[in-house]
């Protein structure tokens, strides 16, 4: 009976699904949505972990040998540890050209693009800012290319990810008519970061985020710089300081007490910090919610 039942299952063509690895969570929670059951989902980095400097262990690399489909920004973000790892898999089918090595920031509207690659200021991308999902338009449009990468791989299941892609489409765009309501009362305001991750979301949310703790994009800040960061901030009552899991704590914690600004512990991927979710739209409530609370006069969340 179980020799008939392979038989029968292969006479049939059973679709396997697609090995999906992802190089950050953040775009490991889109591909999640937009795949459900039709793949097999690796992520690399951890939330917490700073993106530019993953610990690429030697697993990753048999990770990679396996995929089917290799998921990364597309700008640079990962240019100190994917590399390496990607030769090392020896997998023409997520090779850099291969129809499995998506790049997916394409179709995104990047930030912050060099017109000179001046490594004098910090560490810069040539492809403009790599943190571009979180602004919700740009996760819709890599939801989108996500799908079609998919379909084009796995035509089987093109209806699954369609129809995951149309449901995510509408809950996003329900959230954000929400998202915007509830930044609306601090439309620009001034925002400090200790480093310059966050444009994208200054941008799509209408404040001012131009004073960041790092004198250039990761550079550790000197004395004499925060001096002018607190000068700063008083001067333009900035009452926030957005603060991701691997920067330093103390140094925003000294800012904020010198300035009586809040620190807000912010995430770039769910699960970075207490109360982001599991999800891409849960974290995006997260940070909204948040920052709403500590503009308005409160800690951030609970």
């Amino acid at each position: 009976m179980t020799t008939l039942i392979l038989l029968v299952l292969t006479a049939v063509g059973v679709q396997a699904k697609l090995n999906v690895v992802a190089t950050t969570p953040d775009i490991a929670s889109l591909a999640e949505v937009i795949g459900g059951d039709a793949i097999n989902l690796t992520t690399l980095a951890r939330p917490t972990e700073d993106p530019h400097f993953v610990d690429a262990k030697p697993s990753f690399v048999a990770k990679i040998n396996r995929a089917d489909v290799l998921l990364h920004g597309g700008a640079e973000l990962e240019a100190g540890w994917l590399p390496p790892l990607l030769n090392g898999s020896r997998n023409s089918k997520v090779a850099n050209g291969a129809p499995g090595n998506v790049r997916c920031n394409e179709g995104v509207v990047m930030l912050e693009v060099p017109a000179t690659l001046d490594r004098s200021q910090g560490d810069v991308h040539a492809a403009g800012n790599p943190h571009y999902l979180v602004d919700p338009v740009n996760a819709r449009v890599v939801a989108q290319h996500l799908a079609s990468v998919f379909e084009q791989l796995d035509a089987a299941h093109a209806g699954v990810y369609q129809a995951n892609l149309k449901q995510f489409i509408a809950d996003l765009d329900t959230r954000m008519v929400q998202w915007q309501k509830t930044l609306a009362p601090f439309r620009g305001d001034s925002l400090a970061a200790y480093h310059n991750s966050w444009p994208y979301f200054a941008k799509r949310f209408d404040f001012k985020m131009d004073i960041f703790l790092e004198p250039k994009p990761g550079i550790p800040p000197s004395p004499a710089h925060l001096a002018d960061v607190i000068s700063r901030m008083k001067r333009e009552d900035t009452k926030v300081i957005f603060l991701d899991p691997y920067l330093s704590r103390k140094t925003a914690e000294t800012v904020a007490d010198a300035t009586g600004a809040v620190v807000l512990d912010v995430t770039q991927f769910p699960g970075g910090v207490k109360g982001s979710g599991k999800t891409y739209l849960e974290m995006m409530d997260y940070l909204v919610n948040s920052l709403a609370k500590a503009l308005g006069g409160g800690s951030g969340p609970n």
